[in-house]
């Protein structure tokens, strides 16, 4: 079986909306890949720290653009 990857683009969301979807996906998927476009440094720390306390991997990827990639693996 594949496993799946799943985006959320949380991009000009106000918090906590890009950690409050975040949340859902990992709930959602159980396992797998999250993959969360965001362009705050505070949904940046909070989906992190949220997806770390859950137990998945975080690993936060910069784009030029000032926005960041943060992917989620379980």
């Amino acid at each position: 079986m594949m496993s799946q990857t799943k985006t959320i683009d949380a991009r000009g969301l106000s918090c906590p909306q890009p950690a409050m979807l975040a949340r859902r996906a990992i709930n959602e998927l159980g396992k797998g890949t999250i993959e969360v476009l965001v362009d705050s440094v505070t949904a940046r720390e909070n989906i992190s720290r949220l997806a770390q306390n859950c137990g998945w991997s975080v690993t936060v990827d910069y784009q030029p653009e000032g926005d960041c990639r943060i992917i989620l693996v379980k």
